[in-house]
């Protein structure tokens, strides 16, 4: 909608503006309006890191935690299994 309004248009709704609200309101109205829209950004930026954050994900070995995880319980069966035959061999 921004791409069909020419620069004399522009002019004349600055012109309209500045006679509305008057020259000593317009400074405090574009600072309002640039701290809005760097909240904005940040709140934008603070999305993004989130996801990235979420969905970040080893992309040269995407297994290491599934296989990980596969160890750990292998080597807790392994105990187990060591743990058992040792008392077998105590009461034998």
């Amino acid at each position: 909608m921004l791409l069909f309004i020419s620069g004399a248009e522009i002019v004349f709704v600055f012109f309209i503006v500045l006679l509305v609200l008057g020259a000593d309101k317009i400074p405090s109205i574009a600072r309002t309006l640039a701290k809005g829209m760097t909240q904005v950004r940040q709140a934008t930026n603070d999305i993004k890191s989130e996801i990235q954050k979420s969905t970040d994900v080893d992309i040269q070995n995407p297994t290491k935690n599934l296989t990980q995880d596969f160890k750990k319980e292998v080597d807790k069966v392994k105990k187990d299994f060591t743990d058992l035959g040792d008392s077998i061999k105590r009461d034998l």
